[in-house]
């Protein structure tokens, strides 16, 4: 009884709270590194992570340039951690291969942070399973050639508003922005052909359309918040997402508002009065009866079967009717497709073009040469236009990292090492995120 007596007079506040702060210490040393064991256990080399925030560090000179640096230091196959979020690069063309043609029906699925606003996370970029299939049967419908034909005028109309800028420069011979030209000349597409508006974006900088879009691609996450966010996923993305962000929601507001104005316009007026653009041809097809297999939309399963490359025969697929119509909300998602995906990247990839074609007169002259009798000679030819793009694309990104996608079931990948087969293990459902 009196040892007993001893210990109570003994546990007082002091006490209490300096085993409080051990234990807290010691649980937040377990947390900050009890993500970074899987990589490990799975063979696959990567850079020692940091506590709480993995490999960000590493990052710090630009995504691009880094993942050029992980491949030279840990082979075609590596990985790291940003945050507790564990992520496999594979730059092994066979392994692309498994993953993009032999297992495509297993990454139909792409990352998603949990910070994305509602219209982006209604598109099919980041729908899942069933409902991405079913969406993405919508948009196979809606983007046959044929009816991409009908657009083509209106991409013709933004096109005549840059060279008409273009022309001005020329002849006051004043020097000027190419890359802001061009961004202007997407934005015009964008609005066109996505949003059902026209604007020149140009001359108009004040227009509330391309004001909203220069913030939309202006904002960004202060790289505090940024830290927070990926050293305690769990509890700052929820908060992210209840707390009030004034701009995200004018930015939503702003283009809800628009295409649903534009959708209401459009059931009012007759079959043959209504614009022909990607917004149309959406509404068009969204009450699509059936919705196609996954391996429907396997592009790089076809490219593989119009080469000498094997591939295994695509699994059966029996067409079935749609759980419900595309949404309001999925139609404005889809919208955010083109400004998401297009904005920067054709931007950057025709800014890039024209530096290469002005630093490479020989191929410029070849080119102009192509274009020059393009209509007389070969009506339906564009081979040097595409290896124009193409080539400046791979000589230099246009856009800043690779996809994302996730594994949504087991699945057992083989990379060949010195001549011998490793299986990879790769057990996490819906944890294990692919850059490819």
């Amino acid at each position: 009884m009196e040892v007993l007596s001893f210990l109570k007079l003994e546990v007082n506040g002091p006490m209490v709270t300096v085993a409080l702060s051990v234990v807290l210490l010691a649980l937040l040393k377990w947390y900050s590194t009890s993500a970074f064991s899987r990589l490990e256990k799975l063979g696959i080399r990567h850079p020692k992570p940091s506590p709480f925030i993995g490999n960000l560090p590493f990052f710090r000179q630009g995504f691009w340039e880094s993942q050029m640096e992980l491949r030279k230091l840990y082979g075609p196959l590596c990985g790291y951690y940003l945050g507790r979020r564990m992520f496999i690069v594979i730059s092994e063309p066979d392994m692309i291969k498994q993953v993009l043609v032999e297992n495509f029906h297993n990454f139909t699925n792409r990352m998603v942070s949990g910070l994305e606003s509602k219209p982006v996370m209604d598109s099919v970029l980041f729908l899942r399973d069933k409902r991405w299939e079913e969406v993405r049967s919508v948009l196979t419908s809606a983007f046959s050639p044929e009816k991409l034909n009908e657009m083509t005028p209106l991409i013709s109309q933004a096109c005549d508003l840059l060279l008409a800028h273009l022309k001005h420069y020329a002849e006051s011979g004043d020097a000027f922005d190419i890359q802001r030209c061009y961004s202007c000349y997407t934005t015009d597409v964008v609005a066109s052909v996505a949003f059902g508006t026209q604007v020149d974006s140009r001359r108009a900088p004040g227009d509330p359309f391309v004001k909203h879009c220069r913030r939309f691609f202006a904002y960004s996450i202060p790289r505090p918040i940024l830290v927070l966010i990926l050293s305690f996923p769990s509890i700052m993305v929820p908060l992210a997402r209840i707390l009030p962000n004034k701009n995200r929601d004018e930015l939503n507001g702003f283009f809800n508002k628009l295409i649903r104005n534009v959708i209401a316009l459009r059931d009012q007026q007759a079959a043959e009065e209504r614009r022909r653009d990607f917004l149309q041809l959406i509404l068009d097809a969204r009450h699509l009866a059936t919705s196609l297999g996954v391996d429907s939309f396997d592009m790089v399963r076809q490219v593989f079967s119009s080469t000498d490359c094997t591939v295994g025969p695509s699994r059966p697929h029996q067409p079935r009717h749609l759980s419900q119509p595309l949404t309001l909300d999925e139609i404005v998602g889809q919208a955010f497709i083109f400004l998401i995906a297009g904005y920067e990247i054709i931007t950057n990839t025709l800014s890039f073009a024209t530096y290469l074609l002005a630093t490479n007169p020989d191929c410029q002259e070849k080119l102009l040469a192509e274009v020059d009798s393009f209509k007389e000679k070969y009506p339906s030819t564009r081979s040097h236009a595409h290896h124009t793009s193409s080539d400046s694309a791979r000589k230099v990104a246009p856009h800043g990292r690779a996809f994302c996608l996730l594994c949504p079931e087991n699945c057992q990948l083989s990379y060949k090492i010195r001549l011998q087969t490793t299986p990879l293990p790769l057990g996490q459902p819906r944890r294990t995120i692919f850059n490819s």
